[in-house]
Protein backbone atom coordinates (compact mmCIF):
# COMPACT_ATOMS: atom_id res chain seq x y z
CA UNK A 1 0.00 0.00 0.00
CA UNK A 2 1.54 3.27 -0.85
CA UNK A 3 0.97 6.82 1.00
CA UNK A 4 -2.48 7.35 -0.70
CA UNK A 5 -3.57 4.47 -0.78
CA UNK A 6 -3.17 4.18 3.22
CA UNK A 7 -5.02 7.84 3.99
CA UNK A 8 -8.01 6.41 1.79
CA UNK A 9 -8.21 3.29 3.89
CA UNK A 10 -7.91 5.09 6.98
CA UNK A 11 -10.31 7.68 6.12
CA UNK A 12 -13.03 4.97 5.16
CA UNK A 13 -12.26 2.75 8.82
CA UNK A 14 -12.84 6.12 10.51
CA UNK A 15 -15.48 7.76 8.55
CA UNK A 16 -17.60 4.26 8.15
CA UNK A 17 -18.91 5.01 4.35
CA UNK A 18 -16.99 5.89 1.53
CA UNK A 19 -19.65 8.92 1.50
CA UNK A 20 -18.01 10.21 4.64
CA UNK A 21 -14.35 9.10 3.94
CA UNK A 22 -15.16 11.76 0.46
CA UNK A 23 -16.03 14.18 2.54
CA UNK A 24 -12.81 14.12 4.87
CA UNK A 25 -10.51 13.61 2.15
CA UNK A 26 -12.22 16.50 -0.14
CA UNK A 27 -12.54 13.91 -2.80
CA UNK A 28 -15.35 12.32 -4.99
CA UNK A 29 -17.33 9.37 -3.51
CA UNK A 30 -16.51 7.13 -6.69
CA UNK A 31 -12.58 8.26 -6.23
CA UNK A 32 -12.87 6.47 -3.05
CA UNK A 33 -14.83 3.78 -3.54
CA UNK A 34 -12.26 2.33 -6.83
CA UNK A 35 -9.72 3.26 -4.63
CA UNK A 36 -11.24 1.30 -1.76
CA UNK A 37 -11.69 -1.67 -4.41
CA UNK A 38 -7.73 -1.17 -5.90
CA UNK A 39 -6.97 -2.13 -2.23
CA UNK A 40 -8.78 -5.20 -2.19
CA UNK A 41 -7.33 -6.35 -5.30
CA UNK A 42 -4.43 -5.14 -4.34
CA UNK A 43 -4.13 -6.85 -1.40
CA UNK A 44 -6.33 -10.54 -2.03
CA UNK A 45 -8.55 -9.27 1.28
CA UNK A 46 -11.84 -8.24 1.66
CA UNK A 47 -11.76 -5.53 4.17
CA UNK A 48 -15.39 -4.26 4.27
CA UNK A 49 -18.78 -5.92 3.95
CA UNK A 50 -21.08 -3.75 2.53
CA UNK A 51 -24.31 -3.27 3.81
CA UNK A 52 -26.79 -0.39 3.47
CA UNK A 53 -24.33 2.25 2.04
CA UNK A 54 -22.53 1.59 5.64
CA UNK A 55 -18.79 -0.38 5.48
CA UNK A 56 -18.26 -3.09 8.18
CA UNK A 57 -14.82 -3.48 8.48
CA UNK A 58 -13.95 -7.47 8.33
CA UNK A 59 -11.31 -8.81 11.17
CA UNK A 60 -8.89 -8.57 8.92
CA UNK A 61 -9.28 -4.20 8.34
CA UNK A 62 -9.11 -4.74 11.99
CA UNK A 63 -5.72 -5.75 11.93
CA UNK A 64 -4.51 -3.98 8.80
CA UNK A 65 -5.94 -0.87 10.94
CA UNK A 66 -3.47 -1.05 13.58
CA UNK A 67 -0.44 -1.40 11.34
CA UNK A 68 -1.95 1.17 9.34
CA UNK A 69 -2.12 3.44 12.56
CA UNK A 70 1.46 3.28 13.07
CA UNK A 71 2.70 4.45 9.89
CA UNK A 72 0.48 7.31 9.94
CA UNK A 73 1.44 8.61 13.25
CA UNK A 74 4.94 8.12 11.74
CA UNK A 75 3.82 10.36 8.66
CA UNK A 76 2.69 13.21 11.13
CA UNK A 77 5.44 13.25 13.34
CA UNK A 78 7.58 13.97 9.57
CA UNK A 79 5.06 16.92 8.82
CA UNK A 80 4.97 18.21 12.07
CA UNK A 81 9.18 18.44 11.69
CA UNK A 82 8.78 19.90 9.00
CA UNK A 83 6.94 22.83 9.54
CA UNK A 84 9.06 23.49 13.02
CA UNK A 85 11.94 23.19 10.69
CA UNK A 86 10.29 25.71 8.60
CA UNK A 87 9.57 28.22 11.21
CA UNK A 88 12.40 27.89 12.65
CA UNK A 89 10.84 25.91 15.60
CA UNK A 90 13.94 24.55 18.15
CA UNK A 91 14.43 21.44 19.78
CA UNK A 92 11.94 19.25 21.05
CA UNK A 93 12.19 16.53 23.67
CA UNK A 94 9.24 14.28 24.28
CA UNK A 95 8.94 12.93 27.73
CA UNK A 96 6.94 9.86 29.09
CA UNK A 97 6.54 9.80 32.80
CA UNK A 98 5.31 7.21 35.25
CA UNK A 99 1.91 8.91 36.67
CA UNK A 100 3.53 8.95 40.05
CA UNK A 101 6.44 11.03 38.82
CA UNK A 102 3.88 13.06 36.56
CA UNK A 103 2.56 14.27 39.64
CA UNK A 104 5.14 16.94 40.65
CA UNK A 105 8.78 15.74 39.82
CA UNK A 106 8.61 15.64 35.94
CA UNK A 107 6.91 18.62 35.41
CA UNK A 108 9.23 20.39 38.10
CA UNK A 109 12.25 19.61 36.26
CA UNK A 110 10.88 20.42 33.06
CA UNK A 111 9.99 23.36 34.07
CA UNK A 112 13.55 24.29 35.16
CA UNK A 113 14.59 22.74 31.37
CA UNK A 114 12.41 24.98 29.59
CA UNK A 115 14.01 28.08 31.15
CA UNK A 116 17.24 26.71 30.41
CA UNK A 117 16.34 26.13 26.89
CA UNK A 118 13.67 28.49 25.76
CA UNK A 119 13.66 27.83 22.37
CA UNK A 120 12.50 23.96 22.76
CA UNK A 121 9.64 22.42 22.51
CA UNK A 122 8.70 19.75 25.66
CA UNK A 123 5.60 17.61 25.44
CA UNK A 124 4.92 15.17 28.44
CA UNK A 125 2.14 12.38 28.68
CA UNK A 126 2.14 9.93 31.68
CA UNK A 127 1.76 6.51 30.62
CA UNK A 128 1.85 2.96 32.44
CA UNK A 129 4.73 0.62 31.28
CA UNK A 130 3.31 -1.39 28.98
CA UNK A 131 2.45 2.02 27.07
CA UNK A 132 5.94 3.70 27.71
CA UNK A 133 7.68 0.65 26.15
CA UNK A 134 5.07 0.25 23.19
CA UNK A 135 5.76 4.02 22.32
CA UNK A 136 9.79 4.10 22.84
CA UNK A 137 10.12 1.41 20.51
CA UNK A 138 8.37 2.73 17.80
CA UNK A 139 10.22 6.10 18.67
CA UNK A 140 7.47 8.13 19.67
CA UNK A 141 9.02 9.35 22.38
CA UNK A 142 12.36 10.02 23.08
CA UNK A 143 12.48 9.57 26.96
CA UNK A 144 10.85 7.73 29.80
CA UNK A 145 10.57 8.28 33.54
CA UNK A 146 9.99 4.94 35.02
CA UNK A 147 8.94 3.88 38.79
CA UNK A 148 9.09 0.24 37.23
CA UNK A 149 12.31 -1.79 35.71
CA UNK A 150 11.81 -2.08 31.99
CA UNK A 151 13.54 -4.86 30.37
CA UNK A 152 13.64 -4.65 26.06
CA UNK A 153 16.39 -5.63 23.76
CA UNK A 154 15.69 -2.13 22.25
CA UNK A 155 15.36 -0.20 25.38
CA UNK A 156 18.31 1.20 27.60
CA UNK A 157 17.78 2.23 31.35
CA UNK A 158 19.60 3.75 33.90
CA UNK A 159 18.71 4.48 37.13
CA UNK A 160 17.67 8.07 38.43
CA UNK A 161 16.64 7.48 41.92
CA UNK A 162 14.53 6.08 44.27
CA UNK A 163 10.91 5.79 46.12
CA UNK A 164 9.39 4.07 48.95
CA UNK A 165 5.86 3.31 50.38
CA UNK A 166 4.75 5.76 52.71
CA UNK A 167 1.15 6.01 54.61
CA UNK A 168 -0.71 8.97 54.61
CA UNK A 169 -3.33 10.20 56.81
CA UNK A 170 -5.27 13.18 57.58
CA UNK A 171 -3.25 16.02 59.12
CA UNK A 172 -3.78 16.06 62.52
CA UNK A 173 -3.98 12.49 63.10
CA UNK A 174 -2.04 10.53 65.63
CA UNK A 175 0.39 9.46 63.24
CA UNK A 176 1.50 12.61 62.89
CA UNK A 177 3.31 12.71 66.19
CA UNK A 178 5.47 9.49 64.95
CA UNK A 179 8.66 9.57 62.98
CA UNK A 180 7.98 6.14 61.58
CA UNK A 181 4.45 4.05 60.97
CA UNK A 182 4.69 -0.29 61.56
CA UNK A 183 3.00 -2.34 58.90
CA UNK A 184 0.59 -3.22 62.37
CA UNK A 185 -0.15 0.22 62.98
CA UNK A 186 -1.64 0.36 59.60
CA UNK A 187 -3.64 -2.64 59.89
CA UNK A 188 -5.28 -0.91 63.13
CA UNK A 189 -6.77 1.54 61.26
CA UNK A 190 -9.24 2.49 58.89
CA UNK A 191 -7.52 1.31 55.84
CA UNK A 192 -8.12 2.63 51.76
CA UNK A 193 -7.56 -0.60 50.36
CA UNK A 194 -5.99 -1.06 46.96
CA UNK A 195 -6.60 -3.89 44.19
CA UNK A 196 -5.29 -6.98 44.80
CA UNK A 197 -3.14 -6.40 41.76
CA UNK A 198 -1.48 -3.28 42.80
CA UNK A 199 1.95 -3.08 44.54
CA UNK A 200 0.18 -1.73 47.51
CA UNK A 201 -2.52 -4.19 47.14
CA UNK A 202 -0.30 -7.34 47.49
CA UNK A 203 2.25 -5.40 50.27
CA UNK A 204 -0.96 -4.95 52.87
CA UNK A 205 -1.92 -8.66 51.68
CA UNK A 206 1.75 -9.93 53.15
CA UNK A 207 1.22 -8.01 55.75
CA UNK A 208 -2.39 -9.71 56.86
CA UNK A 209 -0.68 -12.71 56.54
CA UNK A 210 2.76 -12.03 58.41
CA UNK A 211 0.41 -10.43 61.54
CA UNK A 212 -2.34 -12.35 61.17
CA UNK A 213 -5.02 -9.48 60.81
CA UNK A 214 -7.62 -8.50 58.95
CA UNK A 215 -7.78 -4.60 58.12
CA UNK A 216 -11.07 -2.43 58.22
CA UNK A 217 -11.45 -1.68 55.13
CA UNK A 218 -14.85 0.02 53.39
CA UNK A 219 -12.97 1.60 50.33
CA UNK A 220 -10.92 0.08 47.36
CA UNK A 221 -8.88 2.08 45.23
CA UNK A 222 -6.78 1.84 42.38
CA UNK A 223 -4.67 5.24 41.96
CA UNK A 224 -2.60 6.59 44.47
CA UNK A 225 -4.08 10.49 43.90
CA UNK A 226 -7.73 8.74 44.78
CA UNK A 227 -6.16 7.16 47.95
CA UNK A 228 -4.48 10.32 49.01
CA UNK A 229 -7.91 12.34 48.38
CA UNK A 230 -9.79 9.77 50.69
CA UNK A 231 -6.92 10.09 53.59
CA UNK A 232 -7.10 14.21 53.18
CA UNK A 233 -10.78 13.52 53.58
CA UNK A 234 -10.58 11.75 56.94
CA UNK A 235 -11.57 8.52 55.43
CA UNK A 236 -8.46 6.30 56.92
CA UNK A 237 -5.52 6.03 56.23
CA UNK A 238 -3.89 4.17 53.29
CA UNK A 239 -0.21 3.12 51.45
CA UNK A 240 1.24 5.03 48.57
CA UNK A 241 4.64 5.30 46.92
CA UNK A 242 6.38 8.59 48.71
CA UNK A 243 6.51 10.60 45.26
CA UNK A 244 2.58 10.67 45.17
CA UNK A 245 2.28 11.95 49.34
CA UNK A 246 5.16 14.71 48.41
CA UNK A 247 2.88 16.03 45.42
CA UNK A 248 -0.13 16.80 47.58
CA UNK A 249 -0.63 20.41 48.42
CA UNK A 250 -3.35 21.70 50.86
CA UNK A 251 -2.22 21.76 54.05
CA UNK A 252 -5.26 18.34 54.53
CA UNK A 253 -2.78 15.33 54.36
CA UNK A 254 -0.07 14.32 55.72
CA UNK A 255 2.27 11.18 55.66
CA UNK A 256 5.01 9.18 57.24
CA UNK A 257 7.52 6.58 56.40
CA UNK A 258 7.10 3.25 56.96
CA UNK A 259 9.07 1.14 59.22
CA UNK A 260 11.53 -0.90 57.31
CA UNK A 261 10.01 -0.44 54.12
CA UNK A 262 11.79 -0.94 50.65
CA UNK A 263 13.50 1.11 48.90
CA UNK A 264 12.84 0.91 44.65
CA UNK A 265 14.02 2.07 41.88
CA UNK A 266 13.44 4.84 39.20
CA UNK A 267 14.87 5.19 35.89
CA UNK A 268 15.12 7.07 32.57
CA UNK A 269 14.73 4.67 29.46
CA UNK A 270 15.28 5.52 26.30
CA UNK A 271 15.04 3.77 22.85
CA UNK A 272 18.82 2.05 22.50
CA UNK A 273 18.96 2.73 18.39
CA UNK A 274 18.49 6.50 18.86
CA UNK A 275 21.30 7.99 21.30
CA UNK A 276 19.40 10.83 23.80
CA UNK A 277 19.77 14.60 22.85
CA UNK A 278 21.65 17.03 24.52
CA UNK A 279 18.35 18.18 25.77
CA UNK A 280 17.50 14.57 26.70
CA UNK A 281 20.54 14.45 28.53
CA UNK A 282 20.19 17.82 30.19
CA UNK A 283 16.58 16.70 31.55
CA UNK A 284 18.02 13.05 33.01
CA UNK A 285 20.79 15.07 34.59
CA UNK A 286 18.16 17.37 36.45
CA UNK A 287 16.05 14.64 37.33
CA UNK A 288 18.75 12.98 38.84
CA UNK A 289 19.65 16.22 41.00
CA UNK A 290 15.58 16.01 41.68
CA UNK A 291 15.97 12.48 43.30
CA UNK A 292 18.87 13.57 45.44
CA UNK A 293 17.47 17.07 46.64
CA UNK A 294 16.05 17.24 50.24
CA UNK A 295 12.45 16.13 50.12
CA UNK A 296 9.56 17.89 52.07
CA UNK A 297 8.58 17.37 55.56
CA UNK A 298 6.56 14.19 55.68
CA UNK A 299 4.08 16.79 57.16
CA UNK A 300 2.29 18.37 53.93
Amino acid sequence: MNLRQIEVFRAVMLAGSVTDAARLLHVSQPGVSRMLGHIELQLGLRLFERSRGKLRPTPEAQALFAEVEQVYRGVQRIDDRARELKEGGGPTLRVLASPSTALETVPRVLSQLAGRFPAAKIYLETQLVREIVERLVRHEADIAISTLPIEHTLLTSEVVGSWAMVCVFAAGHAFEARRTVSARDVLMQPLIAFSPDTPQGRLIADWCREHRLEPNTQIEVRAGQAACAFAAAGAGVAIVDDLTARAWYGGKLAYRPLQKSAVYQAYAVHNANFPPSVLAQAFVGQVKAAFKAPRRPAAA
